[in-house]
């Protein structure tokens, strides 16, 4: 198997439905072309293709000088424990090195946890172990109604 990067950041619909589709991201399958759009506006992006396969993405928010948010790594599972999303990270924060702060939030869901020791393995820390703490809002018609 061998696997190339791409800094790319337009896609077909087939090739965006296929990966997110893969890992269960059924917010994004959704609306595939505001997936699309927010993936040309963002930051960076770095993609992983197995010859014309999209098998992984990784993308970033970010103003380019001090504060990056993680808001995409994925990777198909037929493709994980391969090292494709260690190498997706890895290309990603050095692309970000010198950032204040780098943010990665991930759902608290328990078949989530044994990724918690990978991002660790990159130096990310729990909001708890920074003395810090976050907050979201995930539904903008909820936080407007609260207005």
């Amino acid at each position: 198997m061998t696997i190339s990067f791409s800094t790319q950041k337009e896609f077909s619909v087939e090739q965006l439905f296929a990966l997110y589709d893969s890992v269960g991201w059924t917010a994004y399958t959704k609306d595939i072309s505001g997936l699309q759009t927010g993936l040309t506006h963002s930051g960076l992006v770095i993609s992983a293709w197995e010859d014309e396969k999209l098998v992984g993405l990784i993308r970033t928010l970010t103003d380019g000088q001090t504060i990056a948010y993680i808001q995409d790594i994925l990777v198909r599972p037929d493709y994980h424990k391969q090292g494709v999303g260690s190498q997706l990270m890895r290309q990603m924060l050095a692309k970000l090195t010198g950032m204040r702060q780098i943010v990665l939030m991930t759902d608290a869901r328990e078949e989530n946890t044994p990724l918690y020791d990978w991002y660790r393995s990159f130096g990310f820390k729990s909001y708890e172990e920074l003395g810090t703490t976050g907050f979201a809002i995930f539904d903008l018609g909820e936080a407007e109604a609260n207005l």
